[in-house]
């Protein structure tokens, strides 16, 4: 049976992962899925690179989504792995990064990521429509983002795929088209998209007028805090103290403390084969030698020697998500000789994450401030992405606006069908716009 041509697809190209839905004929929407990952795309990269053998030219690989995680996990040292390199889109200061002599620019890290991530979905992809949406957040990552900059760069890359009109609307506003059809009235409606990397809030008044859904922008802001600051806490408080940190080592008659450098890669998962491949491994080494607590040592080296990185995260995955429906769970890591165990209160993780859980607050605060609204302004909430499972962040909205107001499903799949069915609008301008 062949697959139908879409007539519009959304791109919801987040930090950590991504997903795309397209519209048929009949005005739906419906998810793209790649094989056994499903509908959600790793926002990841790696490059391989094989010298020739045997008279043979040398091959260069590359591989995105979790394919390109199961590259990297099975050679991290003859790989080079990126993700979440969407924090750099609006950086001035990232002009380009070499991989095998080869200069790679943002746009060409996008490229890359797009052309594999069609491969993938096969015949769900293979025939492309002119027009694409994508999405953008409310506020790029970083301390001086660019936005300018940021889609120029979008554009490049998508023009690559073969797009030729290339509309942009903020992650917000397609999980809020994706909502707002179950809307039987006008309401005002704040949507809080928690990705990977950010956490962006809108509040829209969705109107009808004539039978057309019109929406008018009220307030937007964002912060650069979400699922993966939550994954560090849980690192930082849990995983770190049983290999070594805020531990002391003998250095001749004094008891130092060990040095917490060495713990901060543990912020992505990724970045642990480059401390293993750094200077500081000998001194860590030696630290096994010198600790009060050598065995907590020996457990960080092994980690680092054999590659037990990613699935450290995944054990850390699995404790946020089993603290989502159950006041305790318990945290398992086991891999090789090294393993934690320890049992985890709700209230215990949420203490962690108070920084977090703090910044999203203003952010939403900042939202109501300059839409000059009230809680009881707004008619419903609308919670999109990962990070609203958790508890803690569901309840900010709940005290602030009332249970009743909100409304949650579709929490991985709102955003890219939201953005499809824009695509659908006879007037696009009303929810999109195009690169200047």
């Amino acid at each position: 049976m062949t697959t139908p041509s879409p007539i519009t697809i959304g791109i919801d190209f987040g930090t950590t992962n991504t997903v795309v839905a397209v519209t048929d004929a009949q005005g739906r929407a419906q998810l793209t899925t790649f094989g056994a990952a499903g509908a959600t795309f790793r926002s990841a990269l790696a490059f391989q690179f094989h010298p020739s053998q045997n008279g043979q030219p040398p091959e260069r690989l590359v591989e995105a989504g979790p394919w390109a995680v199961e590259a990297y996990v099975e050679d991290p040292l003859e790989t080079r792995f990126i993700q979440s390199f969407k924090t750099f889109a609006a950086s001035a200061a990232f002009t380009e990064t070499r991989i095998d002599d080869r200069r790679y620019r943002f746009e060409d890290l996008l490229s890359a990521f797009l052309l594999r991530l069609r491969h993938h979905a096969g015949e769900h992809l293979s025939d492309l429509p002119a027009r694409v949406v994508v999405g953008r957040p409310v506020t790029f990552a970083g301390n001086n983002p660019d936005e300018a900059l940021a889609l120029s760069r979008y554009q490049t890359a998508f023009g690559r795929l073969g797009f030729t009109d290339i509309r942009y609307a903020h992650e917000p506003v397609g999980a809020a088209f994706y909502f707002a059809r179950q809307l039987k009235e006008d309401a005002t409606v704040l949507v809080a998209d928690f990705g990977g990397g950010t956490s962006d809030f809108s509040i829209i008044r969705f109107e009808q007028d004539d039978g057309v859904l019109r929406s008018i922008p009220l307030a937007r802001s964002g912060v650069g805090v979400a699922g993966d600051a939550f994954d560090y806490r849980i690192i930082d408080n849990l995983v770190s103290p049983a290999l070594g940190k805020g531990g002391l080592y003998r250095a001749l008659d004094k008891q130092l403390p060990i040095p917490q450098r060495y713990y901060s890669a543990f912020a992505r998962w990724d970045q642990l084969a480059l401390l293993r491949a750094s200077r500081d491994m000998r001194d860590i080494r030696t630290l096994a030698r010198t600790a009060l607590e050598p065995e907590k040592i020996e457990r960080l080296i092994e980690i680092l020697d054999d590659n037990h990185g990613h699935a450290l995260y995944r054990a850390v995955s699995a404790l946020k998500t089993a603290l989502s429906s159950q006041e305790t769970a318990t945290f398992d890591f086991a891999a090789g000789d090294v393993r934690i165990v320890r049992e985890v209160a709700r209230a215990e993780f949420e203490g962690w994450i108070a920084p977090e859980l703090s910044a999203i607050a203003q952010a939403v605060d900042r939202a109501m401030d300059q839409a000059g609204l009230p809680p009881e302004g707004v008619d419903r909430v609308f919670l999109t992405g990962g990070t609203s499972f958790v508890p803690a962040v569901r309840a900010l909205f709940h005290q602030r606006f009332g249970p009743e107001k909100i409304e949650t499903g579709g929490e991985f799949e709102s955003i890219a069908a939201g953005l499809a069915l824009i695509g659908l609008e006879p007037q696009l301008d009303l929810w999109s716009e195009k690169a200047a």
